[in-house]
């Protein structure tokens, strides 16, 4: 008798290309794992499920070109180095034990392959976004959580916590000011669900991850990556439990600020 065939690990991830001076991506959306390191992780899934940017994948849909990431940030953190991208150790990530024993090389070196693949893919898009439109945006989504005392205990406070907070660390901001101000601004006067949203820069997160570094690097004067964080207002980020409303609105906000994006660098 045949044995039954594998099942296929879950895809890197989604890639949509237009031909646009304006992108954005997902890199924590993924929740998808290499059968090896699933049967390997003591992290309970809904655990996982919590440290991971679910939904941003939804929110960047509608923008022309985009990325959206399919494995975990458990996996392997396209946001971080090379050298940090593999979670080993509680301090590593946020004090949770993750591992029922810590990885070998081996599985660590799989998981690289495909932090290595994502910059290689990445950097061959913009290289062409570049020699065909001088200059690019990149939206870096992600989402970050505020009831980290549990869903029945207060928030952070609203002032730590803004709706949006745009993270410009590693970006030379004089060069791009003329991007992320009006930005901001348009962002702040977007109808979302009836309601103006509290947009604020480098104040939950500062923009410090590996895909705006990189992007900063490679591309001084051409490339401006803004790390773009959600609280998660629009989901219980407990039971994972998304509302579809503030959804929608998130996938049009988005869709909105590419759009605020690509004529500012047009004009």
């Amino acid at each position: 008798m045949r044995a039954p065939p594998r099942t296929a690990d879950p895809p890197w991830w989604t890639l949509q290309r237009s031909d646009d001076c304006v992108l954005a991506t997902a890199i924590h959306d993924g929740h998808g794992l290499r059968a090896d390191l699933s049967a390997a992780m003591r992290l309970p899934e809904a655990e996982r499920l919590r440290e991971e940017d679910p939904h941003t994948g939804q929110a960047v849909s509608a923008v022309p070109t985009h990325i959206i990431a399919c494995r975990s940030r458990f996996e392997v953190d396209l946001n971080r180095s090379r050298e940090q991208a593999v979670y080993r150790t509680p301090e590593q990530c946020w004090g949770l034990d993750v591992w029922m024993q810590p990885p070998s090389d081996a599985m660590v070196e799989a998981s690289l392959r495909l932090h290595r693949g994502y910059y290689t893919m990445l950097g061959a898009l913009l290289d062409d976004v570049v020699a065909t439109h001088g200059r690019f945006v990149l939206l870096d989504v992600h989402s970050y959580n505020h009831r980290r005392d549990g869903s029945d205990r207060d928030p952070m406070p609203q002032a730590q916590a803004p709706d949006i907070n745009i993270g410009t660390f590693s970006m030379p901001r004089a060069q791009w000011d003329f991007v992320v101000d009006p930005l901001m601004e348009a962002i702040r006067g977007f109808d979302f669900n009836g309601r103006s949203l509290d947009v604020r820069g480098n104040v939950a997160f500062q923009g410090k991850g590996e895909q705006t570094r990189f992007v900063h690097e490679r591309y001084p004067g051409t490339g401006c990556a803004i790390a773009f964080e959600f609280k998660k207002f629009y989901m219980d980020e407990w039971s994972g439990q998304a509302d579809p409303a503030e959804l929608a609105a998130m996938r049009g906000l988005v869709a909105y600020a590419a759009d605020t994006c690509r004529e500012l660098l047009r004009g």
